[in-house]
C-alpha cells in the first residue's frame, strides 16, 4: 500500500523506520511544524521529519490539517492509508476521507481504556500492572474508532512513563505494520470498542504532577514515575520548586529512624527519607531550582537541612 505517515516526536521513530523496511511505500510523512527550543530557541525540526529527510521522502507540515493546500497536495499523492503515531493535531472529517482504508492510529493502551493524550502516564499513576498498545480508525471523536488489532506489555515495577513508552512504541511499531498488512490482504476486520471499561487519559498539568506527600508511599512512588520524565514530578523546599525524580526503592529505612508525617525530612549519611501517609520513601534524584538534577543525599550535604523542615 502507499502510506502517508502522520507523527511527530521519537515515540513515532520505531514505526516510521518498521513501515519503510517493510512491502508497502511510504512515500510522505505529516508533521508538526518546526518548534523553538533550548536557550537560543532556534527552530528545530521534528524527530519525525529528522529521519524522512534522511530517506529522501516528501515532508508535510501544516499548520493545520484542514488547510486547503494540505489537503489538495494529499489528495495529490493519493495514499491508501494514512498510520498515525503521536501526531499531535486534531484530524477534520474531510481529512480522514481521503485515504480508501482511512487514517490508522497507533494508541499506547489497550482501548478502551485510557482514552486520551497521556495513556502512559496514567497507566502508572493508577497502578495498572498490564498496558500495551492499539491499532484503530480514527474518527471525529476521541480515540473512539474500531480497533484493528492489539499488543499487551507487562508494567514493570521500576517503569517510568519513559521507560514504558519506549517499549511500547518499539512494539507498536510491529503491530501498525501488522495492522498495515492486514488492510492490504483483507484479513482485518475493524471490531467496535466496547462500552464497557472506557476511561480517559488527559494530558497532565504541571500542577497534577505536584507530589501529594500525605498519600500512601505506594501511591506516591506510582505518581512520581508516571510524571518521569514529563512534566515531571515535583514539590516544594524553602518555597521553591524541587523536581522529584524516581523514588530509591532499594534503600531501606534505618533502625531507629524517627516516625515521620507526610513532607518531614530525615536525613542519613547516604540518603534522605521523605514522611508519606504510609511510611517513609527514600529519594532518590532531585533536582533544585536553577540546578542540575543530583542525588539527594548530594543535595541535602549542600542545602544542610536543620531538623523540622520539610517538604511541603
Amino acid at each position: 500500500m502507499r502510506l502517508v505517515l502522520a507523527g511527530t516526536p521519537d515515540t513515532a521513530v520505531p514505526s516510521l523506520r518498521a513501515l519503510l523496511a517493510s512491502r508497502h511505500e511510504v512515500v510522505a510523512v505529516v508533521t508538526r511544524p518546526d518548534a523553538r527550543s533550548g536557550r537560543g530557541r532556534t527552530l528545530h525540526p521534528s524527530p519525525v521529519k529528522e529521519v524522512a529527510l534522511e530517506h529522501g521522502l516528501e515532508v508535510l507540515t501544516p499548520e493545520r490539517p484542514k488547510d486547503p493546500e494540505f489537503l489538495d497536495r494529499l489528495r495529490e499523492i493519493a495514499p491508501d492509508c494514512c498510520p498515525v503515531v503521536a501526531y499531535g493535531a486534531l484530524l477534520p472529517r474531510v481529512a480522514l476521507d481521503v485515504p480508501a482504508h482511512g487514517w490508522v492510529n497507533l494508541h499506547f493502551s489497550l482501548l478502551p481504556a485510557w482514552r486520551g493524550a497521556a495513556p502512559v502516564q496514567r497507566a502508572l499513576m493508577a497502578g495498572d500492572e498490564v498496558t500495551g498498545a492499539s491499532t484503530f480508525v480514527i474518527e471525529e471523536g476521541l480515540d473512539t474508532g474500531p480497533v484493528l488489532g492489539a499488543v499487551t506489555e507487562t508494567v514493570r515495577p521500576a517503569d517510568t512513563s519513559g521507560t514504558l513508552l519506549a517499549r511500547l512504541a518499539d512494539v507498536g511499531a510491529g503491530l501498525l505494520v501488522a495492522t498495515m498488512d492486514g488492510l492490504e490482504d483483507g484479513s482485518l476486520r475493524a471490531v467496535p470498542q466496547p462500552a464497557d471499561g472506557v476511561s480517559h487519559a488527559p494530558k497532565l498539568t504541571v500542577e497534577e504532577a505536584r507530589v501529594r506527600w500525605s498519600l500512601p508511599a505506594h501511591v506516591v512512588d506510582r505518581h512520581v514515575r508516571g510524571c518521569t520524565p514529563n512534566p515531571g514530578a515535583w514539590s516544594t523546599f524553602r518555597g521553591e520548586r524541587l523536581k522529584v525524580g524516581p523514588l530509591d526503592r532499594t534503600t531501606p529505612v534505618p533502625e531507629g529512624a524517627p516516625a515521620l508525617g507526610p513532607g518531614d525530612l530525615h536525613v542519613t549519611k547516604r540518603s534522605v527519607f521523605v514522611g508519606t501517609a504510609s511510611g517513609p520513601v527514600a529519594l532518590g534524584e532531585v533536582g533544585p531550582h536553577g540546578k542540575r538534577p543530583m542525588a539527594a543525599a548530594d543535595w541535602a550535604r549542600g542545602t544542610r537541612i536543620a531538623p523540622g523542615e520539610t517538604l511541603d
